[in-house]
């Protein structure tokens, strides 16, 4: 059989030479279209579940936000482990499915168990939420701000409000995620003999703030074949507005104030 290979070849040099460089040539050809990575991209199918729940320790994490959403997601088909990670103010659920599975098809599943996580968490202990279509080389970059003129207050806010967008503008980043620091938050301190000398509970307090701050629309009047919008500001833009919030009246109409209340 090697004999009458040999003599074939022997017999039609210009055929197998001719086979011989199209061979070159389609070589050459594949190797420019194909792929090269340093280092190859072998990450499994996985979702990852982030929660954010600033102030509670790792503990409380675990127990109130980590375990809910583990148990959530237990029964899925095609999952082959779920782990997790819960750290200060931050738990990450990561469900890993079988090899060839759909990431599509799995995130919407999670999405779906979201909605019964979601009922077991405490209010106001974060909201779960699926992590962005990415790998386990998907983290590229880790950067920290630092500034000797700004608090860490201010840092924050301008990592979210400035740095953020403007690296999420650039081509191929899908998320930057913002960790550490302090938001700009207003504190309400309640004094309970002030609560209680005015018979005001604290959730009433709560119902005051949350319907005081808010923008409404009204409408629009229309004058002399020109039409004039009509809105209420309500948005809380400093201190100041949110000490003047009108919590409750006293029997002769006085008007309660927050700040009347701290």
């Amino acid at each position: 059989m090697i004999k009458r290979i040999i003599d074939a070849s022997l017999d039609n040099r210009l055929l197998v030479l001719v086979l011989w460089l199209l061979v070159v040539v389609l070589g050459v050809r594949s190797m420019g279209a194909l792929p090269v990575d340093a280092v190859p991209d072998v990450t499994n199918v996985q979702v990852q579940i982030l929660t954010n729940s600033p102030g509670l320790a790792p503990q409380e994490v675990e127990s109130f936000i980590t375990f809910p959403v583990e148990s959530a997601m237990s029964g899925l088909p095609k999952v082959e482990e779920i782990r997790s990670v819960s750290k200060f103010g931050l738990s990450v659920v990561t469900v890993v499915f079988d090899e060839g599975t759909d990431i599509y098809w799995a995130r919407q599943l999670i999405g779906e168990r979201l909605m019964a996580a979601r009922a077991t968490i405490p209010q106001g202990y974060g909201e779960p939420e699926l992590g962005p279509i990415s790998t386990g080389l998907g983290e590229i970059y880790q950067f920290e701000l630092q500034s000797e003129t700004h608090s860490p207050m201010e840092l924050r806010t301008l990592l979210d409000w400035v740095v953020n967008y403007q690296l999420r503008s650039v081509p191929g980043v899908v998320e930057v995620n913002a960790f550490g620091g302090e938001l700009k938050t207003y504190q309400v301190t309640l004094d309970p003999a002030k609560l209680t000398s005015h018979g005001i509970s604290v959730g009433q307090v709560f119902e005051a703030i949350e319907g005081n701050n808010r923008n409404v629309g009204g409408g629009y009047i229309v004058h002399a074949d020109e039409q004039y919008l009509v809105r209420g500001e309500g948005l809380v833009q400093g201190l100041d507005d949110l000490a003047r919030v009108v919590v409750a009246r006293g029997e002769r109409g006085t008007p309660v104030y927050l700040e009347n209340l701290g």
